[in-house]
């Protein structure tokens, strides 16, 4: 039986985290290229809001609660 490549956990999540990027803040990606003009953005806060309530919304649907705060 072949074995089978170790999955990144943490591969699901990013991706998730990655079209929320992109849908609701216009990001390319939210890796670190160590150029301000590329790191930093202006993003208008019912963008933000919009991005947070979708991770919200996916913590909720994926059953993960987690209050640190």
């Amino acid at each position: 039986m072949p074995r089978r490549k170790p999955t990144d956990p943490n591969a699901a999540r990013d991706a998730l985290l990655m079209k929320i990027a992109e849908r609701h803040l216009f990001l390319e990606t939210l890796k670190t290229r160590n150029s301000d003009s590329l790191d930093f953005h202006e993003t208008a806060v019912w963008a933000i809001r919009s991005a947070l309530e979708a991770a919200f919304e996916a913590g909720r649907r994926t059953g993960h609660i987690d209050a640190q705060s």
